[in-house]
């Protein structure tokens, strides 16, 4: 029955009217635009996912977009039909799909190959909760009744099924031999490590944890009883103070009561749960059992938990996320806890880790370490990426944080180690992601995508220009020494042996910078990275933001103009392997010329006090061999000086331009 509903064609009431398109006209089908490519992080992005096998990221945005990043400038998009957010969002591992669940509560698969949905089902009921099985096809949904059930993705049918096999809270809680619980919502869904499958771990809205045997149909563990009992709680200051308070029985009894906010396992086997609590607790659960095949309560032992706080506060916020990275080498009995939330209310907005050894018992677990990182906007989401050669975070990780509007940077897994008692606090991450076109850091002020005639001298010359400036700028996604962690993905492969360049965007940004892409193709190549300073020479107002940009193909000239009202004019022409960069402004009268190699360093400078520009020809190892002046600089000074002037930039930088194309061309060809 599910699968005719699903393949059964929907039909209209109201069939289209025929004979609408003009005749001889451009059609519907001709007005179809469609992004080819986008760069960079949506800003409006809020949630993360990632597949450790084949080293990709995914970022959901609010309004229904899913960004794939990889290594080597792989970015991929899709675009829901529904501009709806995304509650869950987690990779089939090495499948090349991807699952989503948006607001609405449908569960898409997307194909990463293909770029589009494969399949998707609508849920009847609000999804509280989502995990998809390691290794597997298989997805677990809790939902608001209290109802966990599966879903498989059949790849080969390219169906979405929802299988016969569900577990509702009555039988959880007649399993328990506790009260019903049926209006209860599951929170968290995890699947248990080194379980082959055949365990789920099942948290509820009220506070029970349950351990689910799924092959048995039987509760293995439960965690939550209203008579545990606890000894001491860990309380880790914001001044990093540690201390051990003892527990109140009758808050320890209130506790067991309230709301679970997050949870994660909090060792490699699945023996240690960590949940986060609405109140601000953070509980350490010991799920170990025994092969008796009896449940296992937790009972009146203070063995089986252990408590800790981020502040003494009466009032703090809730534990939104929880991740855990452990350390085998210390058999799971230490590693690092990352937490976003629990801290006083008011506090200052920070990601909070936490060093943890419980080497002497659970219930004597300690704090070697307390790091705030202070983070880059408004918090959005966390996840841990292995590090290289390691499937899971047990091994170190990389914690990856996304925050509002768009902004992903990269930490270190040792940094609450390296961080002394009076260091807590980290403001600057280890890496951040590295656009291909940075709209933000640096903030761009101006950008423009131009042709380039295919034909002529000029064309040859820019396209070995172009060239040359890529290859000496490398690869553009290594901040420093440190190399951006993800690897996946496969590069599209353009025409070995198309070597022109058709189109090149232009962009201006904030701190005066400019730089120049090859958009020859949809992906963009940076070619050049142009600073407005040169040697020996201090122009006044070369730092302001960029405000004008203007390009001629037939002469290879880049005027810039910038918010002090300095205009800048770049000739991109070959000169020795050189390019000349003219400096005019208004108030000194003067015309400086920088000589700047393909990676766009100054060699040199030279400055004519009277008005004349100085042209110089460099050998091979950077010597001046010839000096000469040029008569039109009088005129080409006169004509900058009235862009500079002009109160319109953009307008003053056209008219030079159609100016310097009929006065310079014959010359420009004769010089290059």
């Amino acid at each position: 029955m599910f699968v005719k509903r699903l393949l059964s064609p929907k039909t209209s009431p109201h069939p289209p009217p025929q004979n609408m398109e003009p005749q001889g006209g451009i059609t519907t089908a001709d007005l179809d635009p469609r992004i080819l490519l986008h760069y960079g992080i949506p800003s409006t992005a809020s949630i993360l996912a990632f597949d450790p096998i084949q080293n990709l990221l995914a970022v959901g945005t609010l309004d229904g977009r899913i960004k794939m990043i990889g290594g080597d400038n792989i970015e991929a998009l899709f675009m829901s039909p529904a501009a709806l957010p995304f509650k869950h969002l987690e990779f089939l591992h090495n499948q090349g799909f991807l699952a989503s669940v948006s607001n609405e509560n449908d569960v898409q698969i997307w194909d990463l190959e293909k770029r589009c949905i494969a399949s998707k089902l609508h849920w009847g009921s609000n999804i509280t909760a989502f995990s998809v099985l390691y290794g597997t096809s298989y997805m677990y949904i809790g939902d608001e009744y209290g109802s966990l059930s599966v879903l498989n993705y059949d790849a080969e049918q390219g169906k979405l099924l929802q299988m016969p096999y569900a577990i509702s809270a009555n039988s959880v809680a007649e399993a328990a031999e506790v009260s019903p619980f049926s209006d209860v919502s599951i929170v968290g869904v995890l699947p248990q490590p080194c379980s082959y499958g055949n365990r789920v771990l099942i948290a509820y809205e009220n506070g029970l944890i349950f351990l689910w045997d799924v092959f048995e149909d039987r509760i293995v563990c439960s965690r939550g009883d209203k008579d545990l009992k606890m000894q001491d709680e860990l309380v880790v200051g914001s001044s990093n103070d540690v201390s051990h308070e003892h527990a109140d029985d009758a808050s320890d009894t209130e506790h067991l009561e309230k709301e679970i906010s997050s949870l994660c396992w909090a060792s490699s086997d699945g023996s240690i749960l960590a949940v986060g609590y609405v109140d601000g607790d953070i509980m350490f659960w010991n799920l170990s059992t025994t092969a008796s095949g009896k449940t296992n309560h937790a009972g009146n032992s203070s063995n089986d938990v252990a408590k800790i706080q981020l502040s003494s506060a009466s009032r703090r916020l809730p534990v939104i996320v929880l991740h855990w990275s452990g350390n085998k080498l210390h058999k799971d009995h230490r590693g690092q806890l990352f937490i976003y939330g629990g801290d006083q209310i008011g506090s200052e907005e920070v990601l909070t880790v936490l060093s943890l050894d419980w080497s002497s018992g659970l219930e004597n677990v300690k704090c070697s370490g307390r790091v705030d990182i202070t983070l880059h906007g408004s918090f959005a989401d966390m996840i841990l990426v292995p590090t290289a050669g390691s499937a899971d975070s047990s091994d170190g990780s990389f914690p990856f944080v996304l925050t509002n509007p768009g902004q992903l940077h990269v930490y270190d897994t040792w940094l609450s180690a390296s961080k002394s008692q009076h260091e807590r606090k980290l403001p600057t991450p280890v890496l951040e992601y590295p656009t291909i076109v940075p709209t933000v850091e640096p903030f761009i002020t101006v950008g423009k995508l131009y042709s380039v005639y295919a034909d002529g001298e000029s064309s040859k010359l820019l396209s070995e220009i172009v060239s040359a400036g890529k290859y000496h700028l490398g690869n553009t996604l290594s901040k420093g020494h440190k190399k951006w962690p993800l690897t996946g993905g496969i590069p599209s492969e353009l025409p070995v042996a198309y070597n022109v360049v058709e189109r090149m965007y232009i962009a201006g940004y904030q701190d005066g910078s400019v730089r120049i892409w090859d958009a020859t193709f949809p992906t963009l190549q940076l070619s050049f990275v142009l600073g407005l300073e040169m040697d020996n020479i201090k122009v006044a107002g070369a730092n302001a933001p960029i405000s004008a940009l203007e390009f001629c193909s037939l002469t290879l000239s880049l005027a810039i103009g910038n918010e002090y009202g300095l205009v800048l004019l770049y000739k991109l022409i070959r000169s020795s392997g050189d390019t000349n960069l003219q400096f005019v402004t208004q108030a000194e009268r003067e015309v400086h010329w920088s000589y700047l190699c393909a990676e766009g360093n100054n060699y040199n400078s030279e400055e004519s006090s009277d008005g004349h520009s100085l042209s110089s020809t460099y050998d091979d190892k950077n010597k001046v061999v010839q000096t000469d002046s040029h008569g039109k600089s009088d005129a080409l000074k006169v004509e900058l000086d009235t862009a500079v002037g002009s109160t319109d930039s953009k307008k003053g930088l056209e008219d030079l331009l159609g100016r310097l194309d009929a006065s310079d061309n014959q010359s420009l060809h004769a010089r290059s």
